[in-house]
């Protein structure tokens, strides 16, 4: 009966969510943090404020008042590497900021690598979908 619940023990253990990671991918300034959802945080505020200076660097005018949220799907591969996908963005911003998608690629292009995600100690790709506010005022 004992070998049958070890066996049980092990099934159980071999079953793996691909849906959430052990570790968030983490920059430098966040690898030293301990708890998961602080790091994950510092992961997420880092890239927010990465790519926020990186869109400072362009002068982006509209002829009308925009507060919209437009949507950057990251990949980051299990090297580090931010590979820039896609960005979801209303007609209105696509017609009054056409080059917004371009500004954006390459700002996540100039990410520096950071550490991977990590599952069951392995290094895993990881997609994230991350919003980021425009305010232009006319």
């Amino acid at each position: 009966m004992s070998f049958s619940k070890n066996k049980e023990h092990q099934l159980l253990d071999t079953i793996v969510d691909y849906t959430a990671v052990d570790l968030s991918p983490s920059f430098p300034v966040c690898d030293s943090i301990i708890n998961k959802a602080e790091k994950s945080d510092c992961f997420r505020n880092t890239i927010h404020k990465k790519i926020g200076e990186e869109l400072q660097k362009h002068s982006l005018t509209s002829q009308d008042s925009i507060d919209e949220t437009v949507y950057v799907d990251l990949l980051i591969n299990t090297e580090g590497a931010i590979q820039f996908l896609e960005v979801t963005s209303s007609e209105h911003i696509k017609k009054q900021l056409p080059t917004l998608d371009s500004i954006l690629q390459l700002s996540v292009d100039n990410l520096p690598n950071i550490f991977p995600a990590i599952k069951k100690r392995f290094p895993v790709a990881t997609k994230y979908r991350l919003p980021i506010r425009i305010v232009l005022t006319e």
